[in-house]
C-alpha cells in the first residue's frame, strides 16, 4: 500500500454521491487505503462545490476528523503550479491537478484517487508515470 494517498475531487465527488458512475468503485477503495489521505485547497474547493449541499457535511466530518488533510501550499509553489499548467495547456490541466502533480513528486511512495484520465497523460519529474488508483 502506498506510504501517501492524494485524493483528487473526482473521488471524493464519487465518494459521497451515490449517483455518481464511479460511486462503488470509490466505496470499494476507500476502507483499503491509509488515512490520512492528503489533498490540496483547490481539490477540497472543488469537491465541496461539485457536491454541493447534499455531499457537503460527509466531506466536513472528513476534515474534522484529520481523514482527510491539506498538505500543499500554493504560495510556496506558485511558479511551478503555472508551470506546469502551462506545460498541459492543451488538456488543459487545472489548478487542483497541478498541484496534486507537484505533491506526487514531493511526498514518498504516493499513489492519486482519482477519476481524471488525465493523470495518465501528466508526467511526475517530467519522465515518471503518476501512480494512481482510477477505474476501469
Amino acid at each position: 500500500m502506498a506510504k501517501n494517498v492524494l485524493v483528487d475531487s473526482g473521488f471524493l465527488v464519487a465518494l459521497f454521491n451515490r449517483r455518481d458512475v464511479d460511486h462503488r468503485w470509490a466505496n470499494a477503495q476507500a476502507p483499503n487505503l491509509a488515512l490520512p489521505w492528503k489533498s490540496c485547497d483547490a481539490v477540497l474547493s472543488e469537491a465541496f462545490f461539485l457536491l454541493g449541499s447534499r455531499g457537503t457535511p460527509q466531506l466536513i466530518e472528513l476534515l474534522r476528523r484529520g481523514a482527510v488533510i491539506p498538505a500543499f501550499h500554493l504560495g510556496d509553489n506558485v511558479e511551478r503550479v503555472l508551470a506546469l499548467m502551462e506545460k498541459y495547456g492543451d488538456l488543459p490541466m487545472s489548478l487542483a491537478d497541478a498541484c496534486l502533480v507537484l505533491m506526487s513528486e514531493a511526498l514518498a511512495d504516493p499513489v492519486v484517487l482519482t477519476n481524471d484520465s488525465d493523470f495518465r497523460v501528466y508526467r511526475r519529474h517530467s519522465r515518471h508515470t503518476i501512480p494512481c488508483l482510477m477505474p476501469d
